[in-house]
């Protein structure tokens, strides 16, 4: 459990750790990382009423008169980061997004999350959610620039000296167990130059901040190393692409409550697609190199939407992709998964032929379709997320 540090506990970490710059990070609609770094004087001014921010200027928050929203600092996110210098250092806080009023802001997805998280608390229960995700590392031209040139050859669990990525994969390790995220294994994955981290898991909240601190960590890592990262969900054609597997384990009064989860989450898998898998290369993806194709789930294959063992109240999600918002992923999947164990949904027999089991949505249009009828996508999240959300898929966002 995070701690929650009081003004002046984060003000005595600041100068005893000689920082002069605070950066106050948050995510956009897309889940990409926006930052604002601040001095340490205008800390007090940050934790008691935020720091303004021009929110005409970012996608999916231009609407006029939210036009100026406040950055809240978490207290609980303080990390330094440890690549930069040790004198003079950079400490990082994700916030919350508030309006002048002090009222939440509608698509703070991060606050989102949140109240997923406090309506099944309302219900009893409560989740640990986990996350492994794949990067390809691309080699770099002379001048810095990226190039769609692998930076080795290995396979699946390969070794070096073919797996050229595993120093830098140490190096992303280590930087994750300096600023609090703990690593469990590491790998090569399937396809050039591809690999996979898989790191502890934890309450959802904390693990959602911990998969942007994991994305921009592995970006920053690659960059030192003169390679340039890719989260992009099918980087190069007819190879694998980049999962990101979702691990959610809902506990009900110390009580296994997976079955009817599941079920909530297999019967509205469609209508969530458009969250889990939010760009056009999504699609290119889902149904080849072992990615789901189907609405179906296994105790024994991990080629399915779903994957859980007999008897364990965990379940992975593997449809999912690193284009998508970690907070709204993990919100949707509460709230379906929710929505099984309220109606007592009855879960499918595992390993369904094809021919018994409904498809994913084969494109992003067909997605999105599916989410904007969604009787349930409305009762889940307010009307300005559903319509912002549906106005903004498909736009440019940051490197993936």
């Amino acid at each position: 459990m995070r701690t929650q540090y009081t003004k002046s506990e984060v003000m005595d970490f600041i100068e005893d750790s000689d920082v002069k710059f605070i950066k106050l990070a948050f995510c956009d609609i897309f889940g990409c990382q926006r930052v604002i770094a601040i001095q340490p004087s205008l800390v007090p001014q940050a934790l008691d009423s935020g720091i303004p921010i021009d929110a005409s200027r970012i996608t999916g928050f231009e609407r006029e008169h939210d036009s100026e929203l406040f950055l809240v600092p978490d207290t609980s996110t303080m990390s330094l980061l440890p690549w930069r210098p040790v004198h003079g250092r950079v400490v990082r806080f994700y916030c919350d997004i508030r309006r002048a009023d002090g009222s939440s802001f509608d698509i703070d997805c991060r606050g989102i999350l949140k109240k997923a998280v406090d309506m099944a608390k309302l219900h009893g229960i409560i989740f640990n959610f986990g996350a492994r995700s794949e990067f390809y590392l691309f080699k770099n031209d002379e001048e810095g620039n990226p190039t769609d040139i692998p930076f080795d050859n290995a396979g699946f669990m390969g070794a070096a000296p073919e797996d050229k990525g595993e120093d830098v994969r140490r190096e992303i390790c280590l930087t994750l167990e300096d600023m609090d995220v703990t690593p469990q294994s590491s790998h090569h994955s399937g396809g050039p130059g591809q690999n996979i981290i898989e790191f502890c898991p934890g309450p959802a909240v904390s693990s959602a901040d911990d998969v942007i601190t994991y994305k921009w960590v592995v970006k920053t890592m690659a960059a030192r190393n003169g390679l340039t990262a890719s989260f992009a969900p099918s980087p190069i054609p007819d190879k694998d692409g980049n999962g990101f597997h979702i691990t959610l384990t809902p506990i009900l009064r110390d009580r296994d409550c997976s079955e009817h989860f599941l079920a909530g989450i297999l019967a509205h898998a469609a209508e969530i697609t458009a969250i889990l898998n939010p760009t056009a290369d999504s699609y290119r993806r889902l149904g080849v190199f072992g990615a789901p194709e189907y609405v179906s789930w296994s105790e024994k294959s991990r080629r399915c939407f779903a994957y859980k063992k007999a008897g364990q109240p965990t379940i992975e999600v593997r449809s999912p992709d690193p284009t998508a918002n970690p907070y709204l992923a993990y919100a949707a999947l509460i709230y379906a998964g929710l929505d099984g164990f309220l109606k007592r949904t009855k879960l499918q027999k595992p390993d369904a032929t094809p021919e018994a089991s409904d498809k994913l949505p084969k494109s992003a249009e067909e997605a999105l379709a599916v989410f904007e009828k969604s009787s349930f996508i409305r009762n889940v999240f307010s009307e300005y997320l559903v319509k912002t959300f549906v106005q903004t898929f498909g736009c440019p966002r940051a490197g993936m």
